[in-house]
């Protein structure tokens, strides 16, 4: 108690003369002005799924940038370089923020996959990584030829793709009916593996 009541009265005789630091404020030059800082954009909200140490590139209104592709879902390609280089293969997802393909049965990697439940074994299984969408071309398994794309208006005003080399209409009604038909059986599939 002593103690106290002697640090108590040390603090009250303390004083600080005007001239100290303490307790001023600081005062700054006119010549050094605060810099105006500019805000920072809006973080991207991004719909994909990214890696960890993915960044990806926005525009002003924080969307990311898609990168226009010359292959679409269904398109049968040949791969021109890397690993599967002469591997034929259709097209089966496109990842437009980042211009990769995943082709069916082509560029498969390892994964390992721990057990979900206590009874069932781990196992390893095979699966289709992305491909960059410049490693791949168009191809016409007719002409056994691979192309470039071009576009041209039909009669009826409709604007599809073609193989510059053979000429072969990609974008025909057959093509989206059938892509359409396996759209719904994987549907149908799906749904009743979800009922059972």
């Amino acid at each position: 108690m002593a103690a106290m009541a002697a640090l108590q009265s040390s603090m009250t005789t303390l004083s600080i003369s005007s001239n100290s630091f303490l307790g001023q404020r600081l005062s700054v030059p006119p010549s050094l002005s605060p810099l105006t800082v500019k805000p920072r954009e809006n973080p991207c909200l991004i719909v994909v799924k990214l890696k960890r140490w993915e960044r990806k590139k926005c525009k002003p209104n924080s969307l990311p940038i898609l990168h226009k592709m010359h292959v679409k879902v269904g398109d049968t390609i040949k791969v021109i370089s890397g690993r599967d280089k002469g591997k034929t293969g259709e097209v089966t997802e496109i990842f437009k923020h980042n211009s990769t393909v995943v082709v069916k049965d082509i560029n498969l990697k390892t994964k390992h996959m721990k057990s979900r439940e206590e009874g069932q074994p781990g196992q390893i299984i095979k699966i289709e990584a992305p491909i960059h969408s410049s490693n791949v071309m168009l191809y016409s398994k007719e002409q056994d030829v691979t192309s470039r794309v071009g576009h041209k208006v039909l009669d009826n005003g409709k604007t599809v793709r073609y193989l510059l080399k053979t000429g072969e209409i990609i974008d025909s009604d057959e093509n989206w009916k059938k892509l359409k038909e396996a759209g719904k059986e994987k549907t149908e599939v799906a749904a009743a593996a979800a009922a059972s």
